[in-house]
């Protein structure tokens, strides 16, 4: 009796406000002599409480529980990392004794502490590079949004010319198309005089021009023209190379 009357618990802290993701410190120490048994740590009282550290069993406490000084027999201050929302609740260091029945009976507890959890705030640092990051997300889409109408723009500007039909003299219509080409490209121009050669088809390789053989209209007389003068048609084709 005289023993027990000599010890004392203190647990100073009475509220204690952490964020998630940070160590939470409970403190607790003794004084004086008590009768053999075990400090304990337990959250929550009554029949519903939880078992956090407990000095009899080496090595007994959560996987984030851990003792600030080890081995002491004065100081059981513990130390939990990475806090939860669910380790919010009320704390009692508590000192055990055993008697001679063998049953661990408790002998003094502290006056509780209360713990209380807040969600994760975001810091300046994190608002930043939120910020910076949706800007350069942005940066990003107007620049594939101004390629892809560039590219739009120059697949309308080089895109072939549809097919035209040219009337020559009294033959049938003669149905021309385009090649497609590059604005400025200089084009060809076939005179009368190479009306003659046969006509040609180029290599997928070369520029692919058309050459049409025209024939000169019959001569038919004509008033105001001195004798010995023959009338002579011819006509010329002017076809974009690639």
């Amino acid at each position: 009796a005289q023993v027990g009357q000599r010890f004392s618990l203190q647990q100073p802290q009475a509220k204690v406000s952490v964020t998630a993701g940070e160590t939470l410190t409970l403190r607790c120490t003794t004084s004086g002599q008590a009768g053999p048994g075990a400090v304990k740590w337990l959250k929550g009282w009554g029949s519903g409480n939880t078992t956090i550290y407990d000095q009899r069993v080496t090595g007994y406490s959560l996987p984030r529980v851990m003792r600030a000084v080890d081995e002491s027999d004065t100081d059981f201050t513990i130390h939990i990392r990475n806090v939860q929302p669910d380790d919010a609740g009320t704390y009692y260091c508590v000192k055990f004794i055993k008697e001679n029945t063998g049953v661990d009976v408790m002998f003094q507890h502290g006056s509780g502490t209360e713990v209380s959890v807040q969600e994760t705030a975001l810091v300046p640092g994190m608002v930043a590079t939120a910020v910076v990051l949706c800007f350069l997300l942005l940066l990003l889409g107007l620049l594939i949004a101004l390629c892809m109408y560039r590219r739009k723009r120059q697949g309308r500007v080089g895109s072939p010319c549809p097919a035209r039909t040219v009337a020559m003299g009294s033959f049938s219509p003669v149905p021309l198309q385009c090649c497609a080409g590059t604005p400025g490209t200089p084009s060809e121009v076939l005179d009368a005089e190479s009306s003659h050669l046969p006509s040609q088809q180029s290599s997928k390789e070369e520029n692919d021009i058309h050459y049409a053989d025209l024939q000169p209209l019959p001569p038919a007389p004509r008033r105001g023209r001195s004798p010995g003068t023959a009338p002579t048609e011819y006509a010329s084709l002017r076809v974009a190379a690639k």
